[in-house]
């Protein structure tokens, strides 16, 4: 079959790196005893079933028996896949084979798309984790209140390539700010956080390390402003940029540095935020549109949710949920990947749902896009400087 009939699966399987893949299995000896489905078939029926939006095994088996002769072509592997025989591969099939995976994914991507516009020179990485209820009676493991399970994947998000460099999966109940411990911090890289990760022991830490972030101020916090002024009329929308320090005991014991602290006024929202950074040396809209960019991860959240349909697991002991939720973050990096090699200039979001709906089909990926209408979600754009960042949730 000539490349230009290829199925458009098959199009976006040719962008993995299968001699990486294989290499990792050979580590881990993922592939020993097995006869006929491979870690790398695993890998494929995965990676299918997170872009065409399957919601249970059931119906992986059904769609892929009605398509039985095109399943190797697929790379599903020679014998037909049965319900137990899937069951088992995700319950016993080492999950760092493909937790290990999704990160080579996550750097090639990372490296393709790291030349993207962007408004500030340097790194700059949103934190946050996202919850995934589950059914407590079919994953006891996984207690997280008196009748739901749950697991947390927290995740740094490069907001320059839009891409997930980092994530750690815990159990619901674990407490945001411990997963800040874990996070790989590079020096002289920026790191945005939500309120929710309130913890300034932590946050001189960072500091320490000569890496820079960024948060919204909580109510009731006690400060001196050692520096200064009111810009109350600017077209930037900027209240006022002061330099403090905490005057609290604790808190001043926590964090004895200086920080900024900028004022940032949302006319569309009507609302005014206060952000706190250690970065003193970018204008001040650049630390409130560092944080409007923090809403990237939450895009990302939602498409690991609801496009990439990871809340509905196949199999249901903490191995095969792990392994589930690295092919989702693997088929995410390709679509990235996928992105970047064929020029689609579209968003995630566009090529998700267009490809979901066509894997089946032979047409070219770069043909798909043509004379589409984009999507509603708006991406951040250059425009001289300026940035207009809208986000719509429907």
């Amino acid at each position: 079959m000539t490349p230009m009939k290829q199925l458009v699966f098959r199009q976006l399987v040719t962008l993995l790196p299968h001699r990486v893949f294989d290499g990792i299995v050979d580590k881990y000896h993922g592939n020993k005893n097995v006869r006929s489905f491979t870690c790398w078939n695993l890998l494929l029926v995965l990676i299918y079933s997170q872009l065409s939006g399957l919601r249970s095994l059931r119906e992986f088996i059904s769609i892929s028996s009605a398509h039985r002769k095109k399943c190797k072509e697929l790379g599903f592997g020679d014998v037909p896949i049965t319900r137990s025989n899937l069951a088992k591969a995700l319950a016993n099939r080492d999950y760092r084979i493909f937790e290990e995976f999704a990160y080579k994914m996550v750097a090639r991507a990372q490296e393709m798309r790291i030349k993207r516009p962007f408004v500030l020179c340097g790194k700059y990485y949103a934190f946050d984790s996202t919850t995934i209820e589950l059914c407590l009676n079919m994953f006891q493991w996984a207690h997280f209140r008196e009748k739901k399970g749950g697991i947390k994947v927290h995740t740094m998000l490069d907001i320059v390539t839009q891409i997930p460099t980092f994530f750690h999966i815990t159990d619901a109940k674990v407490n945001d700010v411990n997963a800040m411990d874990e996070i790989p911090y590079e020096e002289r890289a920026c790191y945005i956080f939500d309120r929710g990760y309130y913890d300034w022991a932590r946050y001189f830490t960072i500091n320490l390390l000569g890496a820079l972030f960024v948060t919204r101020q909580r109510k009731n916090i006690k400060y001196e402003i050692i520096d200064g002024e009111e810009l109350m009329e600017n077209e930037d929308n900027i209240l006022f940029d002061q330099r403090i320090r905490f005057t609290e005991k604790n808190t001043r014991n926590n964090y004895p540095a200086e920080l900024r602290r900028v004022g940032y006024y949302d006319k569309e929202r009507k609302r005014t935020f206060i952000f706190l950074t250690n970065n003193f040396d970018i204008e001040p809209k650049y630390v409130a549109l560092l944080y409007k960019y923090r809403w990237q991860i939450e895009l990302f959240f939602k498409w690991l949710k609801q496009h990439l349909r990871v809340k509905t697991f196949w199999a249901t002991n903490e191995n095969a949920v792990r392994i589930q939720v690295y092919a989702a973050i693997s088929a995410y990096c390709l679509v990235a990947i996928a992105e970047h090699m064929y020029g689609l200039d579209r968003s995630m979001f566009d090529i998700l749902r267009v490809v979901g709906h066509s894997l089946l089909d032979t047409i070219p990926i770069k043909e798909l896009f043509q004379d589409i209408e984009t999507c509603d979600i708006i991406e951040p754009k250059q425009n001289d400087g300026q940035q207009t960042i809208k986000f719509d949730w429907s």
